[in-house]
């Protein structure tokens, strides 16, 4: 049906821009400018992280030389305890930084399509809060041994992620119409829940040695990254990125709404379903190992289309770098702004974040009438 098809892609394209204001270049085939300037915001991003890995990796509570720093990068520098600092502590955090940013904005970035909110992100529905309460419950319990790190833990918070996201989407389609305001208050309200299940969880169960460790980690840190942790993230984001890049026309689809895109032939029930499990496999893994950092899923995909437009195939890239430039950033300012106190990265995340949600929300209860 090419006449039903042409005008569902051009409500995607209406649909994109009453959404998120000014129009953003399109990348497809045969319009130059648009993929030049696509090219230039992509090397921008590209260079923009390397900037920020080195400067994260030279600043702290010990300052080392930029020189210095390139010497290790290189094998140059002898053993000493700057190449200590510099490939044993920050480059791994900084690594590990760039792969949660990048994973957050993804899948915040999905979340907002599946449920077609720019309010949605993996903290404020939940999902973070879900895979927290599932991973240290079972760091508590002390499930798997020595496994635990690399396998227990991950699909405990994948379990836990999953759970949260069932119920709250469940919670904001029952009862009455789905809107933008069941949705937020359905995430806030169950993240508040999960958030009091592992503060209870902590102060009863973990040894008081590991409390603050514990802590901080629901905080939402890069302090406990090392290298033999990295592998499975990295993983995780390689893969769930390119599956979500492969699923990019569908996730466009949604953006006309359930029946533009079942007349296109989308299952749209069973294909949220898939996109909604993979989402939580991947938030599962990334707050295994970081923590639950708020609201990167909310401002770096927002960000992004204003640039890039709402096509998925052109946003996942772009909100993936920008996320890996985000996070390691505002993870700089944390351990920096306080030295040699060390502030968890979610602490200041949720500091920008808050005021910026509140923003979103105030321009969506202008554009559509309604407060959530």
């Amino acid at each position: 049906m090419p006449d039903q098809d042409a005008a569902a892609e051009a409500s995607v394209g209406a649909e994109a821009r009453a959404a998120e204001g000014p129009a953003a270049p399109n990348t497809a085939p045969g319009r130059a400018p648009q993929r030049v300037r696509y090219t230039l915001v992509v090397t921008a991003l590209t260079c923009a992280l390397v900037v920020t890995a080195l400067a994260a990796l030279a600043l702290g509570s010990v300052r080392i030389p930029l020189g210095q720093v390139l010497d290790v990068l290189t094998g140059d520098a002898p053993p000493g305890p700057f190449r200590t600092i510099v490939l044993d502590v920050r480059l791994p955090r900084v690594l590990l930084g760039a792969i949660t940013g990048a994973g957050l904005a993804v899948i915040g970035a999905v979340l907002q399509a599946l449920v077609r909110n720019p309010l949605a992100d993996p903290y404020l529905l939940g999902v973070s809060s879900g895979a927290a309460v599932g991973s240290v419950l079972v760091i508590v319990l002390g499930l798997g041994g020595g496994l635990a790190t690399t396998v227990t833990v991950p699909a405990a918070g994948f379990a836990g992620a999953l759970g949260a996201l069932v119920l709250v989407y469940g919670l904001a389609r029952g009862g009455g119409a789905f809107t933008t305001g069941r949705l937020i208050l359905s995430g806030v309200a169950v993240s508040y829940i999960l958030s009091a299940v592992t503060s209870l969880i902590l102060v009863t169960s973990a040894r008081a040695e590991h409390l603050q460790e514990m802590l901080y980690w629901t905080l939402g840190g890069l302090g406990s990254a090392r290298w033999d942790t990295l592998a499975l993230p990295a993983i995780a984001l390689a893969a769930g990125t390119a599956l979500l890049l492969a699923l990019a026309r569908p996730l466009d689809l949604l953006l006309v709404g359930e029946e533009g895109a079942t007349v296109l032939g989308l299952d749209t029930a069973r294909f949220r379903a898939a996109v909604f499990v993979l989402a939580s496999l991947l938030t599962g893994v990334l707050v295994a190992h970081s923590g639950a950092i708020g609201f990167v899923g909310l401002m770096v995909p927002h960000a992004a289309r204003l640039v890039v437009g709402a096509g998925h195939r052109a946003l996942l890239p772009v909100a993936a770098l920008a996320g890996a430039v985000f996070l390691p950033l505002a993870d700089l300012a944390a351990r920096t702004v306080a030295a040699p106190q060390d502030i968890p990265v979610g602490v200041l995340t949720a500091l920008t974040g808050g005021p910026f949600f509140l923003w979103m929300l105030r321009r969506r209860g202008r554009t559509e009438g309604v407060t959530a």
